[in-house]
């Protein structure tokens, strides 16, 4: 690390809002609230979440977005960087670019390690283009360390059905490639619950809790971001997972009891740092685990 800072800087790449917690509002919060510098790199604007009606998109110029990207990577301070993190894509060229610039900076340095969220869609199903999707799965995925796939995200990427149960969750997270995987909206033991899924090759482990009934969007954002910055603090997987299952809930119920339309961990920072709300840790049986 270069330099008197005391952590190193992490590489955030998703969208950024004017108004609201989701992409890189949320991520780079959350990164900065541990002490993490970031490096924000915005792939999409946008006035305000799309789930609020129509508004107006800038994309970045296809034609600068990589030589932005490049500056970044031939820079003195790039030794400082010790992690990316990638969310929303704006199209499949920027996708492509940003897979280059990963590739680049894990030549550069090996121990670098790589989140991959693979924001694509939900319930309803896709919401980027498929040409979109098809290259976040070809080309960021298979760099990936991390990946932060919602449940129905995961089952587009493995060509599977949505899983049902956390079981179902597990074996197909196991498909996906990077050798730590957190499958985000997995159904809950309990009726009325929902949680987080940590899939690794030694076993598996679910943080579940009860579902918010208010505003979830950006979420998923916050969650992966706090994912990092746990794992980046030294914590063990399954510690880090159930703090950052922990914060985000916290921070979904205190949004959803103020009536907000948004989350606001700016106003709940506390949460991310000391979360109090409690979440059911489970030990997921499966045959890996088993061995």
């Amino acid at each position: 690390m270069n330099g008197p800072q005391a952590r190193p800087a992490v590489i955030a790449i998703s969208s950024h809002v004017a108004r609201g917690a989701i992409g890189n509002r949320s991520i780079v919060h959350a990164l900065e609230t541990f002490g993490f510098p970031v490096w924000a790199v915005p792939t999409m604007l946008l006035p305000f979440h799309p789930g609020h009606g129509p508004s107006t998109r800038i994309e970045p110029d296809p034609a600068s977005f990589g030589p932005f990207l490049d500056d970044l990577a031939a820079s003195r301070w790039f030794g400082e960087t010790a992690a990316i993190i990638t969310g929303f894509m704006a199209n499949a060229a920027q996708a492509a670019k940003v897979a280059r610039f990963i590739a680049a900076a894990k030549a550069h340095n090996p121990a670098l390690v790589y989140l991959c969220d693979p924001v694509i869609g939900d319930a309803r199903g896709l919401y980027v283009k498929p040409e979109t999707a098809a290259a976040i799965r070809d080309g960021l995925l298979p760099q990936a360390d991390i990946a932060t796939p919602n449940i129905h995200e995961l089952a587009w990427l493995t060509n599977r059905s949505s899983p049902a149960d956390a079981a179902l969750a597990v074996a197909a997270a196991r498909t996906l490639g990077p050798a730590m995987v957190v499958v985000t909206s997995t159904p809950g033991f309990m009726r009325g619950n929902i949680g987080n899924l940590l899939v690794e090759p030694s076993g598996a482990t679910l943080a579940e809790h009860r579902i918010v009934d208010g505003p979830g969007n950006g979420a998923g954002d916050l969650f992966a971001g706090l994912l990092l910055a746990l794992l980046l603090e030294g914590l063990k997987p399954v510690e880090a997972l159930e703090k950052a299952t922990s914060s985000t809930f916290e921070i979904m119920s205190r949004a959803a009891r103020r009536g907000s339309d948004e989350l606001m961990p700016q106003a709940d920072s506390e949460s991310l740092v000391q979360p109090v709300s409690p979440v059911t840790m489970r030990t997921i049986a499966t045959a890996a685990s088993a061995r």
